[in-house]
């Protein structure tokens, strides 16, 4: 008798750990979200730059930690755990002052950090497993996280870009 209680128990274990264990298994309390801006991010290395036109129109860094520079550099798909590359962005507006210099409007510059103008993308396949391995964040001016809707709507976004493992940016040398 007590050896079959102690293989139900066993049994049971093993199971409830398979299905803990297993990604995408939708855990109420899987983490999606980033909340914390990580340290350091500023001293990160540059992985490129970009202007985003239409409703955004900012301009912005793609910044990235030295895991995640290794892993553009040799082209190293998917990015491994530890990975996290950041986006900085600011209003693009012209520059009056630069503008009169050149005479015509042809320059522009970083203006006010738009709404959300800091965001993160954090690998880590198991902790991340229900967004494709990634952790999402975007922080406000106040640098305060965004709330879950907002958040919720990261995902998506990335999702239709898995073959470069949901990452938009590419490395520009």
């Amino acid at each position: 008798m007590r050896r079959t209680t102690l293989l139900l128990l066993g049994a049971a274990f093993a199971a409830g750990a398979i299905a803990y264990l297993t990604p995408g298994t939708g855990h109420a309390d899987q983490e999606i979200y980033v909340t914390q801006i990580p340290d350091g991010y500023r001293d990160w290395k540059l992985v490129s730059v970009a202007h985003e036109a239409g409703n955004l129109n900012d301009i912005r860094a793609i910044l990235a930690n030295d895991i995640a520079i290794k892993a553009y550099r040799e082209k190293k798909l998917p990015f491994p755990d530890g990975a996290i590359i950041a986006r900085i962005a600011w209003k693009y507006v012209p520059s009056e002052e630069n503008n009169k210099i050149f005479g015509r409007d042809q320059s522009f510059v970083a203006g006010d950090p738009p709404e959300w103008y800091l965001q993160f993308m954090v690998k880590d396949s198991k902790k991340y497993a229900a967004t494709g391995g990634w952790g999402y964040a975007q922080f406000g001016p106040d640098e305060k996280p965004a709330d879950a809707k907002k958040m919720a709507t990261c995902y998506p976004c990335h999702e239709p870009i898995k073959a470069r493992d949901f990452v938009f940016t590419r490395y520009a040398p």
